[in-house]
């Protein structure tokens, strides 16, 4: 018995680590580049842009949203933020819904671990999905719904700034180029790693699991249909705190076993912007009401694009039951040997104290 636990334990972890070989360098380039952001891009952009309660400010909050380094759990303290600065329910729920589906790392592991057209299509139908959101929302909301909301946005302030380390009271200040550069790697490789970095090697564990114990077989037998699958992963991803990162590998492994690109999607695009933990925080932001809408916006956009995405895999002539990279590590570069040690010293050092912490 205990050979066998041995052995399971054993083939899950070499797993594991060829998830890992195969993202490692991805990952890394991909907070390089959040890194870059942080820098460089003024920490009043958002604010300034999104200040309006029309259409316009819905597209700049979606499209502002992606490329900006925030996980799920950091876009709550920013949300709230733009809220107290005036920011409509529209262009907040936008935000809330662009910026943790579609960074930059998430978008450089999906080149890694699923394939091009999933790469661009993804945050295509976030994009979309969001603008989506927020419009409904903002359709829905009636003036006096933003006269009286000092009090939410005190409290869905102080809420999403207590479940997160990325929230921020320092006054901006002048800084070189080389100063901003070591600013916007300490946040990438400190805050946004500790945020993002824990869940990701959750995501690449669950991947590795799931290689060992989840045959094709099983995924055909139960997971075949393209409905059944969708809803499957709709159930799973809803309650599920599952960052865009870690929810990659975790939909990869699950592609090598046969699950449909629509039911893939499905997973990575209701996963990030719906979990139990957010939840009460947007709807304290959003109010109840917008929150109702922003689910059923979602649902209702996910299940679609998973059904428009098997279509168009089916169209263009690919196999639904085999449309993702398939990793080959029997002899592992010493870039991705190396990659993936860095980034595990990497994830372990932003568990200690810093000398200079955000909060």
């Amino acid at each position: 018995m205990t050979g066998y636990v041995l052995n399971m334990l054993s083939r899950v972890l070499f797993a594991s680590w060829d998830v890992l070989l195969e993202s490692a360098p991805f990952v890394l380039l991909g907070f390089f580049i959040a890194g870059l952001l942080k820098a460089f891009l003024p920490d009043d952009f958002v604010a300034k842009h999104l200040g309006g309660k029309g259409t316009g400010s819905i597209f700049k909050a979606a499209l502002l949203g992606i490329p900006i380094p925030l996980c799920s759990c950091g876009v709550l303290p920013a949300a709230a933020g733009l809220k107290k600065q005036g920011a409509g329910k529209g262009a907040i729920a936008s935000f809330l819904i662009s910026t943790p589906e579609t960074g930059v790392d998430s978008i450089a592991l999906s080149y890694a671990l699923l394939d091009p057209l999933m790469t661009i299509f993804r945050p295509v139908v976030a994009l979309f999905m969001a603008i989506a959101t927020g419009i409904a929302i903002s359709f829905s909301e009636k003036p006096s719904d933003t006269a009286d909301s000092s009090d939410s946005d005190k409290a869905g302030a102080e809420a999403s700034c207590s479940s997160s380390c990325c929230c921020s009271h320092k006054k901006p200040e002048k800084r070189s180029v080389a100063g901003k550069l070591k600013e916007g790697m300490g946040f990438a490789f400190g805050d946004l790693l500790k945020d993002v970095g824990l869940w990701l090697f959750i995501g690449i564990l669950l991947a590795g699991l799931i290689s060992v114990f989840v045959s094709t077989e099983m995924v055909s037998r139960y997971l075949s249909s393209d409905y059944l699958s969708m809803l499957v992963m709709l159930v799973i991803s809803v309650p599920l705190y599952v960052c865009a990162t870690a929810s990659t590998p975790v939909v990869a492994a699950l592609a090598l076993k046969g699950i449909s690109p629509g039911a893939a999607l499905v997973f990575l695009l209701v996963g990030p912007a719906t979990n139990m933990a957010s939840l009460p925080v947007i709807s304290r932001i959003l109010g109840r009401k917008a929150t109702v809408i922003y689910l059923l916006v979602i649902v209702v956009v996910s299940l679609l694009a998973g059904l428009f995405i098997n279509a168009l895999y089916s169209y263009l002539g690919y196999d639904i039951t085999n449309w993702a990279h398939q990793a080959s590590h029997e002899e592992a570069g010493i870039l991705s040997v190396a990659a993936s040690l860095l980034l595990i010293g990497l994830v372990v050092k932003s568990f200690f104290p810093q000398k200079h912490g955000c909060c």
